[in-house]
């Protein structure tokens, strides 16, 4: 949390962040454009960004992109803000709803955690049948190999799958890349949206990065943000502790 803080301390870095809340997911040049700095000072810049978990960055062919993370403003919010009126504290509050904007023509959400775990087993947290029934609420069902069918099916036996889509890309145990769609929408391919997770060692730790575009609206953007965030956190606590969270998130409701 420091180096939250001490990211946010800086004018520079906030300019840059107002200009990923402007236009998310820009490339180095781009953020240069309107930045009277040497581009070797905003790459530092930009580090400290990153290395605060507020900015996360995606390659698309040889272009980095880079993307707000809303992550650590929400700890922030959930530790300090909701503790006072938040009339008095609207500053930061801004910061987290420019944080959690997104353009429509580039990846909507991102979220970035850290997992004390290896990049095989958070792999199989995400591909396997059993493990992701545990925290997910659903069973991810499919043989993984890229052209595969797979599908989000309930856990109460009824057979049911809420989700479904096609495996585009899958690279044990670093990147896997599936479509998602309702199953009545299978065949419609303007109603799929696209989900990347991108599994890196991080010193003895995990990485994991979820790419959630191509989303429909606002709405459906921000249920994509609530989810992932209650479904990783209960993946994280899984893989660290053995156990989920003693309560599903999603069904805890709202205060």
């Amino acid at each position: 949390m420091d180096r939250v803080f001490k990211a946010l301390a800086d004018d520079t870095r906030r300019r840059l962040l107002d200009r990923l809340h402007e236009q998310n997911g820009q490339t180095l040049g781009e953020l240069c454009e309107r930045i009277d700095m040497a581009r070797q000072s905003v790459t530092q810049h930009l580090a400290v960004l990153e290395a605060a978990n507020l900015v996360s960055t995606v390659r698309r062919g040889r272009q980095k992109l880079h993307y707000l993370n809303p992550v650590p403003l929400h700890e922030i919010q959930e530790r300090w803000i909701d503790k006072f009126e938040r009339p008095r504290l609207g500053a930061l509050g801004a910061v987290k709803r420019r944080a959690e904007g997104a353009m429509t023509d580039k990846p909507t959400f991102v979220y970035v955690t850290y997992i004390q775990s290896t990049p095989e087993k958070v792999w199989d947290a995400l591909t396997d049948a059993d493990l992701t029934a545990a925290y997910w609420g659903h069973s991810n069902v499919s043989d993984w190999q890229p052209g595969s069918r797979w599908e989000h099916v309930r856990t109460d036996g009824s057979g049911i799958a809420d989700v479904v889509g096609t495996v585009t890309e899958s690279e044990r145990p670093t990147r896997l890349v599936t479509t998602w769609a309702a199953p009545e929408d299978e065949s419609d391919a303007d109603k799929h949206s696209r989900v990347t997770f991108d599994i890196q060692p991080h010193g003895d730790i995990v990485r994991l990065t979820v790419t959630h575009e191509n989303l429909a609206d606002e709405a459906e953007r921000a249920d994509a943000a609530s989810g992932w965030a209650a479904v990783l956190s209960n993946l994280k606590s899984l893989l660290e502790t053995g156990s989920p969270l003693p309560e599903e998130p999603w069904l805890v409701p709202n205060r």
